[in-house]
Order: C-alpha cells, then structure tokens, then sequence
C-alpha cells in the first residue's frame, strides 16, 4: 500500500517555532505529529545569513526530534508584515483586471511594487464562472518555481494570474447587468518571501505553500462557518485581530504587545531573570481567573487594556461598513489564557467569546485530547498550514 502524502506547517513565530504534520484520512486531517521550540528571533527584521543559519539549526532539530516524516512544508508569513486590502472594480475580463488591480495596488501600497510580490483573488469568480468547481474544493490554479522550490505564484503580471486557495464560493457584488468585481489584494515584501524560501531550501524541505498566518487561522478555527468572526491572535510579540467574513479576513490590525510585553514589565519592576517573570506569569495567569479587571496586576492590565482598545477600535470600523454583527469571538495564540479576557470581552461588546481549539478538526488519539487542548492556541497556525494542501 502507498504510503499517504503528509504535510508538516511550520509557524516561525516570533518567540517559537511550531510543527503540525498532517495527512488525510477519511477525509478529515489526521495528526502524524507535532513539536515546538522556544528560542526568540525575527525573521522578518534580522534577514542576515547569520540569523538564517541559526534558525535553519532549530528547525532542523525540532523536525528530527518530532521525526517529521515529509519533507512536504508549508508556512506562513507574519500578518503584521503583509499589506492586505479589499478592493471593488468594474467587471472586465482577466487580462484588463491584471493591470487594474497593480495600479489599485500602488494606492495602498507603502513601498515601490518592484520590491512586493502580490497575490489577488476576485471573491466569488470571474463572472460567467459557474463556480462549481472551487465550491467544495479548494484549488491553485497556478504556480511559479523560486529557487527550486514549488510555492504559490503570486505575481498577477503572469499569464492566468489568479491568487490564494483559501477561498470558498464568495459572491459578487454590484449591480445585475455589470456587477462589480470584489477582489483582495495581498502584497509581501519580496526579499521577506525571499528569505523564507531559502530558509527551507537550506533545512531540505520543499516549500509547497506560502500564505498569511490569517488564512492558516482561518482554516484551523473558522472552517465553514461563514458568518463575521472576530479572532485574537494574542501571540509572544504582538497581537493580531482578524475579522472574517464569508471566510475572507476583511479586517486585520496588529499591535506590538503580547506574552513577552508582561513577562518585561515584570522583570523591569520586580528585578527578577526572564525566567523566573514567565513562571511568574503563568502562575498570575491561573490565579487571576474570575478576577475583575482592576484587580489585576499593572503590568497584566496595561497589555490587556491595549488589546480592548483595539478591540475597541476595530470593532467600530467594522460596524460602520458592516450591518451583521460580528457573531463570536476566539482567541488563540500563546497568550489566549492571559488573565480572564475572554470574559472581559465578552461583558464589554456583548459578544459571546472563548479560547479556540484548533484540533477540533484533526483526528488525533483521545488520550493525549487533553495535552492537545493546553497546546491547543499556540498551534492554530501550524496546524492551519498544514491542512491547506489536504483539502
């Protein structure tokens, strides 16, 4: 019997790296294995063949010690580094739509196109598209080969351009006799995508996709649920919060505070290692459950307060463009447990909120179910990536 094709998505986050190995069984995803390792870098600043190398070493390590089987990967860029808009044209045919979408692209785009690679999907199809074929299934419908490694092409000036495979039968909106076009334009740093596609090229794996962590989140803990979701990925570095509607993030802002922002502020105010502040934490985190929000420690409430004040924020955005009320809200990342802010925000919005679980969609065995749930926030990315080429 052929052995069944497996996929590992790996998340470089910025205070960890995360491995979920996934292969298809019965058609859910079935978990193989997985792994993490803390170790703190940025790939996304430090672009030096120095800081490469080092994490080409933890990877490496974290693959054999998990014993990966695949050399099939799949990994995702940071969304903070990543520039994302949804854009309305005037029906036209492909070719036209090419040059539409990169001169719509300079308007929001910070930095010259020469140096970003996009990636565009007109939500719903082309129109004429009977659009049966990307209903159930999710398909690429091209790709480049960069460095010798096959990824996603993402560069519209390429004939048939077309984008991301993590979107389902979308409607298009606009008038009966020329409706509009509503297309998201994605655009990343070329020498960012550039330096992950070597990274893995040096550790021997084949870089078969490369997407933002907000589809892989999308998979993992929106699934086929199409109504407005609000996720919060409270993560080591930052926090990112995501708004999905019919499945399409529409609506992502990050803030450069996170796990790592409370574990400094109590090693600055209590004089204590890294080590012993992030004990300190964890213990802060299990104590203050059910605990009001000015009860809590100052360092806990000022991360906490930003991440409602963005809330907050984007809340508001989202209700004046937007008549459906956002439906629930699921935190994930490494931080979700953080103090009780599930109920923080659940009183203040009025929204029902929880932690979610990212494994509810993989076989994996009941015994280890409760390991899984614990590590559960921290992996919804990996695990996203790694069912993208299963589906």
């Amino acid at each position: 019997m052929a052995k069944k094709q497996s996929y590992v998505g790996i998340d470089l986050g910025g205070s960890s790296i995360k491995i979920v190995e996934l292969q298809l069984e019965q058609n859910r995803p079935q978990l193989v294995t997985y792994g993490f390792i803390d170790e703190t870098y940025n790939i996304v600043k430090d672009d030096t063949k120095e800081a490469r190398a080092a994490i080409a070493e933890h990877l490496r390590e974290l693959l054999k010690r998990a014993k990966v089987s695949t050399e099939n990967a799949v990994a995702a860029l940071p969304s903070f580094s990543v520039f994302s808009s949804i854009i309305s044209l005037p029906a036209m045919n492909k070719k036209d739509l090419i040059s539409a979408v990169r001169w719509e692209a300079k308007k929001f785009v910070p930095i010259p196109l020469e140096e970003m690679i996009l990636d565009w999907e007109v939500l719903g199809g082309m129109p004429g598209d009977d659009g049966k074929q990307e209903d159930k299934k999710r398909k690429k419908e091209k790709e480049i080969n960069t460095a010798g490694l096959n990824v996603p092409n993402t560069n519209p000036t390429d004939k048939g351009a077309s984008a991301k495979d993590t979107v389902d039968k979308r409607s298009i909106i606009g008038g009966d006799s020329k409706p509009n076009l509503k297309v998201l334009l994605t655009a990343a740093p070329k020498n960012l995508v550039n330096n992950y596609v070597a990274l893995f090229k040096d550790v021997g794996l084949r870089l078969v996709g490369l997407e933002t962590e907000s589809f892989a989140i999308e998979r993992s803990l929106v699934g086929n649920d199409h109504n407005p979701i609000m996720v919060i990925d409270i993560g080591g570095g930052a926090t990112s919060i995501i708004i999905y509607a019919d499945g399409v993030p529409i609506l992502n802002r990050s803030i450069d505070l996170g796990g790592k922002s409370i574990t400094q502020a109590i090693v600055d105010s209590m004089q204590v290692s890294y080590e012993q502040a992030e004990q300190m934490k964890r213990d802060l985190t299990i104590s203050m459950a059910n605990q009001p929000l000015d009860q809590l420690p100052k360092q806990v409430k000022y991360v906490i307060n930003a991440i409602m004040n963005e809330i907050r924020y984007i809340t508001n955005i989202y209700r004046n463009q937007n008549k459906q009320p956002i439906s629930k809200v699921v935190l994930t990342g490494g931080s979700a447990f953080l103090g009780n802010i599930t109920q923080y925000i659940q009183e203040s919005f009025n929204i029902r909120s929880f932690v979610g679980d990212p494994w509810a969609r993989v076989v994996h065995p009941v015994e280890i179910d409760s390991l899984l749930r614990e590590l559960g926030p921290r992996m919804s990315v990996a695990i996203g990536l790694a069912m993208r080429e299963l589906q």
